[in-house]
């Protein structure tokens, strides 16, 4: 007995789950038919589809589903009707896309269960539910767990929504076409479109799938009471990203798209279609189906169904399809035409003129299979979404009336959504509907509108719905004269007007009391308070009218303003208008405080109006001169001298700056000798009526000392040339100019004769601004033969006086060397350059006080070798 009852227990599990493996969705539909049998009562058609896999068999399908209704507010069961198999669709994929890379079996076995129904209106509508257990394991957005889920499918009956009964009703059909191939990370759609009997609007939206039964009831009766829990999709997936975010669904057409998940298997997919009548919701239904994404790929032509451009004559294509294409052919449906085509994988084409056209792509991928594709195009431009808004206050209804343009095609649908937050029945289809919103808020008004071409556009305007009619007056505050009219100004909008006044008997001296401008005449001062009503929306608003019976006018204390100033005038009256003339007749604005720039002395003179009220005066403005200055053009100097600066000036009291390098700065020629370039500024007043200050500046630029280096003292042999160095920055000048190749050089040559006993040289070096500086150095004659002399000492302590340490050569042309060495034989110093020497220092370092050897060669003039050797004492 034992053995039996696992047996039974073995069969019954094998059975569920050969049952379950083979579930793939379903859905629930209702249909009105009309008055129900009963008093009171409406009779419906209901159907439940259950979608499964094709390769079912007859015991894996059900023969009854069990299906419950259930109270739409308490969710308490009212009935279970159990339902047979009525009849079975086979929708089966059949034709494949030559290019496909493998072709995946999509089918399905739908089982239809219809039954009849009669239900009381009652308010609270009703819930259908029939549920099922268990899916399919390792359903990739679920997981392994998804052996042990079951499905609920649902729907609604609408009662009563807002003091309307919607029983009457049917609920959409979902269109069957569910066998779209699907290839894991290729673009795809599936079309979860509906249809509404009633012409009700519809949205789409993917939602979260329904779980319902278990392993221990598979097949509920009755079901369980709603609501019920979703599925626990596997993050990333959600209900509402069930194949990942790259997948949405149009909420206008339920059509699904986007690029499939990277991995195969299958997906659940639910799609609710909301159904709004009027603006209102009052139903959902719900479908739920296993979408499968193979291990496949398309390289192949794939189109939109439609290309539609209602702005314009361009557009924009390209295959969407992933797949290796290595050419591509577009013919672009003009007819007569040989030139629409293009080999371009994204091509952009501009259509002459507006039509419908037939679009073909063929493609050639890189394995050579070839494959087409149509698509229509639609060119109807010249479509404008656009509305007007009237109304007055959120008291009140505002009227929305559609203004759409249409240059080809009829509107034929349209989509409003009145932007009010505090309900998600603030939508319609009508073509114009009014809306009350439930107090002033600044929203967003939408309308979304399709013509009868296939153009769809919306248009969104900013909106405020006000507290109250508008009413903005032009002044708050005003004066008039006592025997004057005063017109009033109000921009209003629309709704009656009445004035009234804070004085008893004062309504009199109103022209009209019901107009937007009438003319009032108060011999006080008076509040008009201003009421606009507009259909129960009320605005207040007040004028406060001063009276006066006469006016003054003070233009002002006469003043001096320097020539080529502005002055504003400081008028004090109670005026509202002025009028001025000047003596010379220039023009002045007529303005309470003009701004005058005169230059010469003028009169002004002021008539002042308060509408009949008058009064004048008048104001002197006296014009001074500024005061002049001049310190001449910028200059020159030598460092260590001086100039005068000679100024000149027009005014009472001036001032120098800076005085400090100055000699008599209270002048105006005062001796500047600056050490480096100054600025000198001359600041000049005057206290005879422009009291404004004026400056000049001169600059001093002082030109640094210039240093001349005439070189060392020499020695020459009779008639033989001996080279001069002198070192500076400027132009040269040797005197005398005896026996030098060119006295205008830095080093010219000397050749002396016999019986000169010496001669010594002035050079002058002449820079910028003429400036110089001078130097001098003796040549002296020596009598005998080329020689090198060296002095017996030198002190390098720094002081510019024999701190270097040189050979002194008489007819000598070319130094060999000179070399020095210490007392230990290092060799500390050489050099084979004439006029150049020892600084007695050695890698950078002084050597100390102590006699040091040196050694000397070099070629005399006739290219004889002369050679010297000795000591030398260093001194410190």
């Amino acid at each position: 007995m034992f053995r039996k009852f696992l047996l039974f227990i073995f069969c019954s599990v094998l059975l569920f789950q050969l049952n379950a493996a083979h579930l793939k969705g379903g859905w629930i539909q209702y249909e009105y038919i009309g008055d129900g049998s009963i008093a009171n009562s409406s009779r419906y058609r209901i159907t439940v589809r259950q979608y499964l896999d094709c390769n079912s068999t007859q015991n894996q399908r059900d023969a009854v589903v069990h299906i419950g209704i259930f109270n739409g507010a308490s969710n308490a069961l009212i009935e279970t009707r159990t339902v047979p198999l009525s009849g079975t669709d086979n929708p089966d994929k059949t034709t494949y896309d030559p290019c496909l890379s493998s072709r995946p079996k999509v089918c399905y076995i739908i089982d239809r269960y219809t039954v009849e129904v009669d239900l009381l209106n009652i308010a609270e509508g009703y819930t259908l539910a029939v549920q099922r257990c268990c899916r399919i394991a390792n359903i990739a957005n679920v997981g392994a767990i998804s052996a042990t889920i079951g499905v609920s499918y649902t729907n609604t009956i609408p009662g009563i929504i807002n003091g309307t009964s919607f029983a009457k009703n049917s609920s959409p059909v979902y269109a069957q076409r569910d066998t779209a191939i699907v290839c894991f990370n290729s673009p795809f759609t599936f079309d979860f479109s509906a249809t509404d009997a009633d012409g009700d609007s519809l949205s789409y939206a993917l939602c979260t799938g329904l779980t319902g039964g278990g392993q221990g009831a598979p097949q509920p009766n009755p079901p369980s009471n709603p609501p019920y829990a979703g599925v626990p999709y596997q993050p990333p997936y959600t209900g509402t990203t069930p194949m990942s975010a790259n997948v949405t669904i149009n909420p206008v057409t339920g059509l699904i798209s986007g690029i499939a998940p990277g991995i195969p298997g299958e997906y659940i997919v639910a799609v609710c279609a909301s159904e709004f009548r009027n603006g209102i919701k009052i139903g959902e239904t719900r479908k739920e189906i296993h979408i499968q994404v193979a291990d496949c790929s398309l390289s192949a032509a794939d189109l939109k169904p439609t290309y539609i451009t209602c702005n314009g004559f361009t557009l924009s294509f390209q295959n969407e399809s992933s797949g290796s294409v290595s050419n591509y052919l577009w013919d672009f449906g003009v007819t007569n035409s040989t030139t629409d085509i293009s080999t371009d994988p994204t091509p952009t084409y501009t259509y002459a003129d507006t039509g419908t056209y037939q679009l073909k792509l063929k493609v050639t991928n890189t394995g050579g299979c070839q494959d087409s594709a149509f698509a229509e195009v639609r060119i109807y431009p010249g479509f404008a979404p656009d509305f007007t808004v009237t109304g007055t206050c959120f008291i009140n209804e505002y009227n929305f009336k559609d203004a759409t343009v249409s240059q080809y095609g009829t509107v034929n649908s349209w989509r409003w959504n009145f932007g009010d937050n505090t309900t998600l029945a603030d939508t319609t289809i009508a073509k114009d509907s009014t809306w009350k919103y439930p107090a002033p808020v600044n929203t967003n008004v939408t309308l979304v509108v399709t013509n009868s071409k296939g153009c769809i556009d919306s248009i969104t305007k900013p909106f405020v719905v006000l507290d109250k009619p508008l009413l903005n007056l032009a002044f708050k505050d005003t004066l008039i004269c006592s025997i004057d009219t005063l017109p009033l100004f109000a921009n209003i909008g629309a709704g009656t007007i009445n004035w009234t006044t804070d004085i008893p008997g004062s309504l009199s001296r109103i022209s009209n009391r019901n107009i937007a401008n009438p003319l009032v005449y108060p011999v006080d001062t008076t509040r008009y308070i201003i009421t606009l009503n507009n259909n129960g929306c009320i605005n207040q608003d007040t004028v406060t009218v001063n009276v006066l019976d006469f006016i003054s006018v003070d233009a002002g204390p006469s003043a001096t303003i320097c020539q080529t100033d502005t002055i504003q005038l400081q008028t004090v009256s109670d005026a509202l208008s002025y009028q001025w003339t000047s003596t010379s007749g220039a023009l002045v604005d007529p303005v309470k405080f003009p701004r005058l720039a005169p230059l010469q002395n003028e009169t002004y003179y002021v008539t002042a109006n308060l509408g009949y009220c008058q009064a004048r005066d008048s104001v002197r403005i006296n014009v001074a001169p500024y005061p002049q200055v001049s310190v001449g053009a910028d200059t020159v100097i030598c460092f260590g001298n001086r100039l005068n600066l000679p100024a000149t000036i027009i005014g009472s009291s001036f001032q120098w700056v800076p005085t400090n390098s100055m000699i008599n700065s209270t002048t105006l020629n005062p001796l500047a000798g600056p050490s480096k370039t100054t600025a000198y500024t001359l600041t000049v007043s005057d206290t005879l009526g422009c009291n404004k200050s004026v400056t000049d500046t001169i600059i001093v630029r002082v030109v640094p000392p210039i240093v001349v280096n005439a070189g060392p003292d020499t020695v020459a042999l009779p008639d033989q040339p001996v080279q001069l160095n002198a070192s500076g920055l400027g132009q040269f000048s040797w005197s005398p100019t005896t026996g030098l190749s060119d006295p205008t050089i830095a080093n010219p040559i000397v050749t002396l004769p016999a019986g000169t006993d010496s001669i010594t040289y002035t050079v002058r070096v002449t820079g910028d601004g003429g400036c110089f500086g001078e130097d001098q150095m003796k040549v002296k004659v020596f009598v005998g033969g080329p020689e090198i002399f060296i002095p017996s000492g030198f002190t390098p302590n720094g002081d510019g006086k024999n701190d270097v340490l040189r050979p002194v050569t008489v007819g000598i042309t070319k130094l060999n060397y000179f070399t020095i060495f210490n007392r230990w034989g290092q060799r500390i110093y050489t050099s084979t350059e004439l006029n150049k020497g020892w600084d007695g220092t050695y890698k950078g370092e002084p050597q100390p006080s102590g006699t040091y050897v040196f050694q000397a060669e070099g070629i005399d003039y006739l290219g004889k070798r002369v050679y010297k050797k000795g000591t030398a004492v260093l001194i410190r």
